[in-house]
């Protein structure tokens, strides 16, 4: 798949990168080329071959599922930066 010099300035653009235009012809290069071996990879036959989620076999480590009171509030806030009538105080971030 060949991307345009348009499309890679698109990318960048959603990206929220700052590309300059004598860099977006191998910028698109470099964007074909990952795509292409996505492609490629897309050819090997995965059937039959489970999910990993590392590259040793481990088992994941579980707890049971049990419903509590939720242990002590003044404890579970004492290592808060800035805590207000028992929750975690955090900066405004949305206007």
């Amino acid at each position: 798949m060949s991307i345009t010099e348009d499309q890679a300035r698109k990318v960048a653009h959603l990206a929220r990168i700052a590309v300059d235009d004598a860099a977006l012809p191998a910028l698109a290069r470099e964007l074909s080329g990952i795509l292409d071996f996505m492609e490629q990879l897309n050819e090997v036959d995965v059937k039959g071959v489970e999910p990993m989620t590392g590259v040793t076999p481990m088992r994941l480590k579980r707890r049971e599922d049990v419903v509590t009171a939720g242990g002590n509030p003044e404890q579970v806030l004492s290592n808060a930066p800035d805590a207000r009538e028992g929750f975690f105080a955090v900066p405004k971030v949305v206007e």
